[in-house]
């Protein structure tokens, strides 16, 4: 593992899964194939890592896959990986299969096992950001926000039309547990009256006012975006919470898993697949420790361990933008 030269390599898929990953995986193969290095794919991520559940990829085992959502080689969250236990079983397997350098493509907890695992083995480690939740530190961009963004924006026009025609108030939840980049983003794509996320404290009395003031206003209709990991609980406590103060009818709608799949967007590949071949640039530099990403357009290197020990902030800029556009 040790070698200075990397000739054989590794593409894992780790966390939840989401649309872009596979032009990603894509571009990883291809490219290593390109400047002369054998790849292995990991199947079902860290648990297939344990489990030495590697397959041979070439540039044709990847063919028709760019406008595929998911991942082809298959994800897991992986507790057991956590454990020193389990990442020496890992090694192990590295080991046996000649691996020297590894790409992970995930989110801030699958960057901290890669760090982990580097750290303890010697391999060649690079990480590239995939989460729809676009809250990963050292890139403006995460493979697969751009297609959770526009999925969830379609599905809050749609609402929209059924709130209007019903005179309802309807909160909708999207992901995002412990980020409201992506509430955030589709709120002001989709018009939204108010937006709730975790970064900022909900006050349910001000919201309650808010709507109270546009009803008074005319609206007859309003639309409430809420990350599911909001302070004041999910969409339907809310939404509850409301009523009784209000005493209209509300309704909720939980997007959910439908944010993770669907066509990757033409900015998902493109984006997806620079990813890919800058990874695997870095790996052949002899570079380790690194996740590369995109800060405006132009692809930047940071350090792994900044991904999975800082988060994102949030937009101050949107917040203020969506409470004045939603007057």
């Amino acid at each position: 593992m040790k070698r200075s030269k990397i000739d054989r390599i590794a593409v894992l898929c780790s966390g939840g899964d989401s649309s872009g990953m596979n032009p990603c995986i894509r571009a990883v193969v291809r490219s290593a194939v390109y400047y002369g290095m054998e790849v292995q794919g990991v199947l079902r991520g860290y648990q297939g890592l344990m489990q030495g559940r590697f397959v041979p990829m070439d540039a044709r085992s990847v063919s028709n896959i760019l406008n595929r959502g998911g991942t082809m080689l298959k994800t897991s969250r992986c507790p057991a990986f956590r454990r020193k236990t389990g990442r020496r079983r890992a090694i192990k397997q590295l080991e046996a299969a000649d691996i020297q350098g590894l790409v992970v493509i995930g989110g801030d907890g699958s960057f901290q096992g890669a760090y982990q695992l580097m750290q303890e083995s010697g391999l060649k480690v690079v990480g590239i950001p995939g989460t729809i939740d676009n809250d990963v530190a050292g890139t403006d961009y995460t493979i697969g926000y751009d297609t959770a963004m526009n999925v969830a924006t379609e599905a809050l026009d749609k609402i929209r039309d059924t709130a209007a025609s019903h005179d309802r108030i309807f909160f909708v939840e999207v992901m995002g547990r412990e980020a409201g980049y992506l509430a955030l983003q589709v709120a002001v794509a989709a018009g939204a009256e108010a937006v709730l996320i975790p970064e900022v404290p909900t006050d349910l009395d001000r919201l309650t006012d808010e709507l109270r003031r546009g009803r008074e206003r005319g609206k007859t209709s309003s639309v409430v975006v809420v990350a599911e990991g909001d302070d004041a609980g999910g969409a339907l406590d809310i939404a509850k919470a409301v009523e009784e103060r209000l005493q209209v009818r509300c309704r909720t709608t939980i997007l959910g898993h439908l944010q993770r799949g669907g066509s990757p967007t033409t900015l998902e590949r493109v984006n997806a697949s620079r990813l890919g071949l800058a990874a695997v640039r870095e790996l052949r530099k002899g570079n380790s420790g690194v996740m590369v990403g995109l800060i405006g357009e132009q692809i930047r290197v940071s350090p792994l361990g900044r991904a999975w020990k800082r988060k994102r902030p949030i937009s101050r800029e949107l917040l203020d933008l969506n409470e004045i556009l939603a007057t």
